[in-house]
């Protein structure tokens, strides 16, 4: 059979997303936090962005203000184009476009970027927050207020070196004096000195350790505390005083209150010394009750407002006979600074309609608390602002709401919903999980209820639901099963 190459002309459908449309999704999902570091990795890789000046508050009240900011905004919306995420799937770019116009409107007359640095809106260097103190450090401190000799202080540094964020000894002494080329018996007698050093139960090889050397304090108590530690942890965790009384031959209530030391106890050291500093929450979105209506507001403080640079615009459009790459460059990252000036518009008013839209389905929660909670999935959101369900995943990624009810994130108002025996409404599984967490805080610590309890009790107020299905709940709540929360004598309370 005789092999020939053959042309021919073939008609197919092709979806290409170009690298405007991935950056215009990537900007969606992005955080608050990760969108401003985004804004300002782009001001200083491409010449064409600056930093306009920030807006003046007027004579009106906030609320009133950032609201009617917003409405502005979405009334003089640019020319019709599809949202990122459309059932089409597409963002058009547009071939043809205005470019001295567009570059008149995002440079309008006021303060540059120099002259807004060197204002006095720069943040006050009394509110920057300390650096938080590690378990390393805390330790470390306490070296040197020691009086230890050069060969100690160098084992202990060696020994701190080897100490985990839970404050647990991760190496054998028998290593560390390999390693090191130490004498175990110093190694030793450097790591019991380690070990008598706040926090308590720093040091420790295990959890036995970690709790007997917590022990220590407590003089009275200490031999029966050791004996408990040592041999009958697995009783003490099923709160078997009573078998644990008869081992120990000791009275009842003095087991108890051994129990209640031990317990009191902080089976990690190092919990207090974390290294990660704590990041406060900024809503993307405010949620003010106006009337009977609420008003949404997004948050764009912070957030630095990008224009197209008046030097290259003057450069590109004044000199006829400039480098035709110079200018070739300048054009490129033109295109570049204006479709993410454009993206980053799009992210906003697809974060607003979301938003808006979520306030509409859940406006008895804002109104009456958690026990309004409607169920609400993607499709309901989605079908309503009329964009795909991934838009709507991606604009409520890592987003918070500031709310009368309080600060939210966006995916908490989306929930499966549990059927109700009477034909009414569903309810939406959170609102199930307060109500699962309500009935365990008013329970009897002497005898608390079972999960087929809870059912039977949630079946009472029209909830049907299963009883693996609570214990599921609970156990996303935290809140242990009811053998281990029992209280077996009063005095245990």
């Amino acid at each position: 059979m005789a092999i020939e190459l053959k042309q021919s002309l073939k008609l197919s459908q092709q979806l290409v997303i170009t690298p405007q449309l991935q950056q215009a999704i990537k900007l969606l999902q992005l955080s608050r936090i990760e969108l401003s570091d985004m804004i300002q990795d782009e001001l200083l890789e491409n010449p064409m962005l600056e930093e306009g000046p920030q807006e003046e508050d007027e004579e009106v009240p906030t609320e009133v203000a950032k609201e009617i900011e917003v409405e502005g905004e979405l009334d003089k919306s640019h020319e019709a184009q599809a949202e990122v995420g459309t059932k089409d799937g597409e963002l058009p770019e547009p071939k043809e476009f205005d470019w001295e116009n567009y570059m008149g409107t995002y440079n309008a007359p006021g303060e540059d970027l120099r002259s807004f640095a060197n204002s006095d809106e720069l943040p006050n260097y009394e509110n920057i927050t300390p650096k938080p103190t590690t378990l390393h450090d805390h330790l470390d401190w306490q070296l040197k207020m020691a009086n230890l000799a050069e060969w100690e202080e160098e084992i202990a540094l060696t020994i701190l070196g080897v100490l985990d964020d839970n404050g647990y000894l991760t190496s054998s002494l028998e290593e560390i004096a390999e390693k090191n080329s130490y004498k175990l018996e110093n190694v030793k007698d450097v790591l019991e000195y380690v070990q008598e050093l706040d926090p308590l139960g720093v040091g420790a090889r295990d959890l036995k350790e970690c709790l007997l050397l917590q022990s220590r304090p407590f003089v009275a108590e200490r031999s029966l505390l050791e004996s408990i530690i040592k041999d009958h942890l697995s009783l003490l965790e099923r709160k078997d005083y009573l078998t644990l009384a008869k081992k120990l031959k000791q009275p009842i209530k003095k087991v108890i209150h051994c129990a209640h030391i031990i317990e009191a106890m902080e089976p990690k050291p190092g919990r207090p010394f974390g290294k990660s500093e704590v990041q406060y929450i900024t809503p993307d979105v405010y949620v003010y009750k106006m009337g009977d209506d609420y008003a949404v507001v997004l948050n764009e403080e912070g957030l630095p407002k990008l224009r197209v640079s008046n030097f290259y615009r003057n450069m590109m459009s004044g000199e006829k006979k400039s480098n035709p790459d110079a200018k070739g460059y300048i054009q490129d990252k033109l295109k570049s600074a204006v479709w993410l000036i454009k993206s980053i518009h799009q992210r906003q008013r697809t974060l607003y309609k979301v938003s808006k839209c979520i306030v509409g389905f859940q406006k008895e929660f804002f109104d009456k608390g958690i026990n309004f909670l409607k169920p609400m999935i993607l499709k309901d959101v989605a079908e309503e602002v009329g964009v795909h369900e991934s838009t709507v995943s991606r604009a409520t990624n890592s987003k918070y709401m500031h709310t009368p009810q309080g600060i939210f994130e966006l995916k908490y108002f989306f929930n499966n919903g549990v059927s109700s025996s009477d034909g009414t409404p569903d309810v939406a599984s959170e609102t199930v999980k307060d109500k699962v967490r309500t009935i365990i805080s008013s329970e009897d610590v002497c005898n608390p209820y079972s999960d087929k309890d809870i059912t039977d009790m949630l079946k009472k107020v029209n909830i049907d639901i299963a009883r693996r299905t609570v214990a599921k709940y609970r156990e996303m709540l935290g809140i242990l099963p009811s053998s281990r929360r029992r209280q077996l004598y009063p005095q245990d309370k």
